[in-house]
């Protein structure tokens, strides 16, 4: 059978019964992959756990909650860590990009007895304000009155960007003071809560629904070109008849509403 190329992709174009033949042949290496990925699934859940020692009490909108409270009386928190800092003008556009897949999981997980919530450091009014222009309605918490972003690695002391911090198991420059993570709580029936995991960076890519998606169609995430593979991102409100990519660009990091940026935010 003769192969020709499309006209305007240079791609490979084919009968149909070969197409079927390379489908299959992929879709050997998928299952391959799944059951390595059902295997990495299984030892994670048999990572120890960690007792949280802390009392953290947070600001919510019903008022002071501490962690065993945010379980909302199931055993098992999601908690994503949001990088939204006192002052900043909004929240992380990356950090956005992950939550707008958020909402309509929570039922399905409330079923399977897991709560969620975000936690920044933000005070409550900054974060509700924010919420309330993206729309979303997951619950999310303020850390602002304790150590919770500190001790879970996602937020820096101005010593720890001036010298090196820990983030992503890993210890060197951080370029921020709130970079973003996931982790995951248990609460066990006598109301003691366990730490038994997190995960940063390309961890929580578990996450975002539009990344599979695109990796289903042709163009994939079409991000190789870009000096910053999330630059084409924005707040879901911000994708106008103006949007463009800039390739060359690197992470926009949130200015505080003062006009600084970020990375000097202090707290």
């Amino acid at each position: 059978m003769k192969t020709i190329d499309a006209p305007t992709t240079g791609h490979r174009v084919v009968s149909e019964a070969e197409w079927v033949e390379a489908r299959k042949a992929l879709m050997e290496k998928e299952k391959a992959h799944m059951r390595v990925s059902d295997e990495l699934a299984r030892q994670r859940r048999e990572l120890p756990w960690v007792k949280v020692e802390e009392n953290y009490v947070f600001d919510t909108p019903a008022g002071k909650r501490t962690l065993a409270d945010l379980f909302e009386g199931r055993s098992q928190l999601i908690v994503y860590h949001f990088m939204l800092a006192p002052g900043w003008e909004h929240g992380c556009p990356s950090c956005s990009y992950l939550c707008d897949h958020l909402d309509g999981m929570l039922p399905h997980l409330a079923a399977r007895d897991v709560s969620f919530t975000a936690i920044s450091r933000a005070p409550l009014n900054e974060i509700g304000a924010f919420k309330q222009r993206m729309g979303w309605k997951f619950p999310w918490a303020s850390s602002s009155g304790n150590t919770f972003n500190y001790d879970y690695h996602v937020s820096f002391t101005p010593e720890e960007m001036a010298s090196s911090g820990t983030y992503n198991f890993s210890t060197g420059p951080v370029p921020l003071s709130d970079l973003p993570g996931l982790s995951v709580f248990f609460k066990d029936d006598t109301g003691q809560v366990f730490h038994t995991l997190s995960t940063y960076a390309r961890g929580l890519e578990v996450m975002v629904g539009t990344y599979h998606m695109l990796d289903l169609v042709p163009k994939g995430r079409d991000e190789d070109g870009l000096a910053f593979s999330m630059a084409w991102v924005r707040h879901h409100d911000r994708y106008g008849l103006d949007y463009k990519v800039d390739p060359k660009a690197g992470y926009q990091a949130p200015k505080t509403v003062s006009g600084g940026c970020c990375c000097s935010s202090k707290g």
